[in-house]
């Protein structure tokens, strides 16, 4: 490991993280225009934000900062994988992994793994499912737009709010701290598709100041000690293809989870690989 890395990594180990994160939320619901104002053409400057896609671009339509981070973009700047079969991106942002769930476990990073156990928040059954299946994991940074949407069309099984630290997911953060992404505080929810299971994990990450579902709301905060579940027997949820199913207020990381044999990856769908919402990823087989 780098100087750099060791730097970067090694005081999140004893950072208060969830103690920041509802700082920031505080400072990125504040409804003060200077300053929301003033914070989000710093973000727009620093990451390169393009503000041409939003629905809105007057700085004064958002209330606060939170309300530019999760804006709506206009119709039609992000096509939708149309072909029955197609699996579309539920996220703008870059690959961080895709491949297969080999022993139950998924790749991280180099030299660093962890198990779809753990992940799904240690319920057997539940991570059964996708065993020698295929994930994909895709991290959104600052610019990205950050409203998630149905990769296929799915009705709601279950919701899973799952306790945990809040690491970073940047990619120096992911290639050196071990387990991170089954560690972080984070939302499983597992769908029923004409592929057989889907799950859509929301991670959390440091000032992630909350994670929500069209469905419920806001799941977190509050942070747990303990995970918790929602089952939908009955009057289940069904989401379309493209609909938009969750936002991380501030950004983080979703992964996408397959049972085995029942979807493919596109050649090109790899780690670095830039992507964006809606966009053909794979093929159902």
């Amino acid at each position: 490991m780098t100087l750099k890395k060791l730097l970067t990594v090694l005081p999140q180990y004893v950072l208060p993280h969830h103690a920041l994160s509802s700082m920031m939320s505080k400072l990125t619901h504040c409804e003060n225009t200077a300053w929301k104002n003033a914070f989000i053409k710093l973000i727009i400057r620093l990451y390169g934000v393009n503000l041409d896609e939003a629905k809105y671009q007057n700085l004064d339509h958002y209330p606060s900062f939170n309300h530019f981070f999760t804006r709506e973009l206009k119709d039609g700047v992000r096509p939708l994988a149309t072909a029955a079969n197609a699996i579309g991106c539920p996220a703008d942002g870059a690959v961080s992994q895709a491949g297969t769930i080999e022993g139950g476990r998924i790749f991280q990073a180099k030299g660093h793994s962890y198990s779809a156990l753990e992940l799904l928040g240690g319920d057997v059954e539940r991570a059964k499912a996708f065993e020698n299946g295929s994930f994909a994991t895709i991290y959104l940074s600052p610019k990205d737009y950050h409203r998630l949407h149905m990769p296929l069309t799915g009705t709601l099984k279950e919701m899973v709010h799952i306790p945990g630290r809040l690491f970073s997911v940047n990619n120096a953060t992911v290639s050196a701290v071990p387990n991170l992404f089954a560690r972080n505080e984070r939302v499983a929810c597992i769908f029923d598709t004409d592929a057989g299971p889907m799950a859509l994990v929301l991670v959390g990450a440091i000032f992630v100041s909350s994670v929500e579902t069209v469905w419920h709301g806001v799941v977190t905060p509050p942070t747990i000690s303990e995970p918790r579940s929602w089952q939908y027997p009955t009057d289940a949820p069904v989401l379309d293809k493209g609909a938009e199913m969750g936002r991380f207020n501030m950004g983080s990381t979703i992964i996408v989870l397959f049972a085995k044999d029942k979807i493919a990856w596109l050649d090109d769908f790899a780690a670095e690989m830039p992507v964006k919402l809606g966009e053909l990823i794979g093929h159902c087989t």
